[in-house]
């Protein structure tokens, strides 16, 4: 994660990168809607931990992750 992460919500990021890698891996199904569902919720509480922690910043973080998200789909 760049430099306009926060430490925890960068780590949450890495979270639901790995888990929306689990979705890619699976088949249809129900495991993969939960596992799409656990990454939903981690990137929200990325963006929530880095508008806690550096608000100023929240627009770069979410351009960051989306773009990061979009050029691994």
């Amino acid at each position: 994660m760049p430099d306009a992460a926060s430490p925890h919500a960068a780590t949450l990021a890495r979270a639901a990168t790995a888990a929306l890698d689990e979705v890619a891996r699976q088949p249809e199904g129900r495991g993969a809607a939960l596992d799409l569902l656990a990454a939903d919720a981690l990137i929200t509480l990325a963006l929530l931990a880095q508008a806690e922690a550096d608000p100023a910043r929240l627009h770069d973080f979410a351009t960051i992750v989306l773009n990061t998200e979009v050029a691994r789909a």
